[in-house]
């Protein structure tokens, strides 16, 4: 190890530069803090703090009992979306569009909000809250998610992301843990690394996050926030049944927890669950995204939570970005009043369940996760394969998406598995033609070029 600067960042650096080498694999345990202080003459402090910068960076994950491993996804990058565009031919199949051909008419709404004589009052200043009426169409539109809510619960944000963003931001200290499923999210994980929040995996079954592994971490850790997704998981497509839902609100209750209900695909499911956050209405944030029903760009949300913790992110929203902008949620609020909102999401579902429909046709039988009117499907892998060794042969193929690596929280193993994008293709066919090929690569049709270690 070299011995330039303080000595535990030479040992985070060390531990970086080993796992991009190869020299450490993911999942790989690593030496007690004792044993490794006493191989390299060091402090064990020292080696503490060097556990916990390589943490920081996302290169390793430690459990009270269970030691320090290299974390499962430290050499895959966790983003969803690249800087860079596409590759010219490449279809898209990882990130998840809200179908946008079926989204309203944008100009016809801006032509009509131009012909108004107040339009005014949405260039200027305003509550970092949001304007009441659009506050008041954030209720409605909570209402779809089966959340019941008055304006004075509501918080206008710049997009979910944002949501998240000021959540964690307002609620938690730096250094404090959150529990999550085992496979979350990547937006979660990327945040909290931003906000220095360290991330708990909870073992997941075939129902979701499991009561006994949140209590048992509750016990073993200081956990003092829960992150899910119970209707649509992002990437595995389960929807908790109720009593899974309630035997979890009974854990997270029973340890103070915070909870953030992130319900980003609900509104593609035929029926959502009642929401966590209706089971522990004083201690959640909720977050009713659009993007997935209309116009992503606009990038509106709206966010309920209790009066203490409303007037918190109430400030982070002010600290960030003083306001969500108040054109786009006028437009999104017109929207939602005159049903518009409505009869577009009805529309994206029969395409969406057309979409799935194809995909069950053309891929394996029992390979397939995901719900009937889903914008995206979990792929289960045939052994050898491992979802980063599946991705980069599908993109040989010409074809972008998403390992089951990229989803993978801290040390938790990471299933034979990839997330499909059912909505980045233009066309049925062009859908079509992507899973086929998918499928070729599964039944190793194409020339082998990537290892299969």
């Amino acid at each position: 190890m070299e011995t330039e600067g303080p000595l535990y960042k030479e040992l985070a650096d060390s531990i970086e530069r080993d796992v991009c080498s190869g020299r450490l694999c993911p999942g790989q345990k690593l030496p007690t803090h004792r044993d490794l202080a006493d191989a390299l003459g060091i402090n064990v402090s020292t080696v503490t703090r060097g556990y916990r910068e390589a943490e920081r960076r996302g290169l390793v994950a430690g459990t009270v009992g269970r030691g320090t491993y290299v974390a499962s996804d430290a050499t895959t990058a966790s983003a969803m979306v690249s800087v860079e565009p596409l590759a010219p031919g490449l279809a898209e199949m990882g990130l998840v569009t809200p179908l946008y051909e079926h989204d309203p008419d944008a100009s016809e709404a801006l032509l009509r909000l131009g012909r108004r004589k107040d339009l005014a009052r949405f260039l200027k200043y305003t509550d970092p809250a949001g304007l009441r009426t659009h506050r008041e169409a954030g209720v409605q539109w909570a209402a779809h998610y089966g959340l019941k809510a008055t304006p004075e619960d509501m918080v206008v944000c710049a997009g979910s992301q944002h949501a998240l963003s000021c959540s964690l931001n307002a609620l938690f200290a730096p250094g404090q843990r959150i529990a999550t499923d085992s496979l979350t999210y990547p937006g979660i994980k990327s945040l909290a690394s931003m906000n220095g929040l360290r991330l708990a995996p909870i073992p997941m079954d075939e129902q979701g996050m499991t009561p006994e592994g949140l209590d048992t971490a509750c016990r073993r850790d200081d956990i003092h926030g829960l992150y899910l997704m119970p209707d649509f998981h992002n990437p595995t497509a389960l929807s908790m049944p109720e009593s899974r839902r309630d035997a979890l609100a009974e854990v997270a209750l029973r340890h103070n927890l915070l909870l953030m209900e992130d319900d980003a695909y609900a509104l593609t499911c035929e029926r959502p669950g009642r929401p966590m956050a209706a089971r522990m209405p004083d201690r959640s944030v909720h977050f009713s995204g659009v993007s997935k029903g209309f116009w992503a760009g606009l990038r509106v949300a709206f966010l309920t939570a209790a009066k203490p913790l409303r007037r918190k992110i109430v400030e982070a929203v002010l600290n960030t970005i003083w306001m969500a902008p108040t054109l786009n949620a006028e437009l999104v609020s017109m929207w939602i009043a005159d049903g518009t909102a409505e009869k577009v999401l009805q529309a994206k579902k029969r395409e969406a369940a057309a979409r799935m429909d194809i995909a069950r046709e053309v891929l394996p039988r029992g390979a397939v996760h995901g719900q009937p009117s889903g914008f995206f499907i979990w792929l289960e892998l045939p052994e050898p394969w491992t979802g980063t060794r599946f991705e980069a042969r599908a993109r040989e193929a010409g074809i972008n998406l998403f390992c089951a690596e990229k989803f993978v929280v801290g040390d938790a193993p990471a299933p034979r598995a990839v997330r499909l994008s059912l909505t980045g293709a233009r066309t049925h066919g062009d859908l079509r033609a992507g899973l086929e090929k998918l499928r070729d690569v599964m039944d190793g049709n194409y020339a082998e070029t990537v290892p299969m270690l």
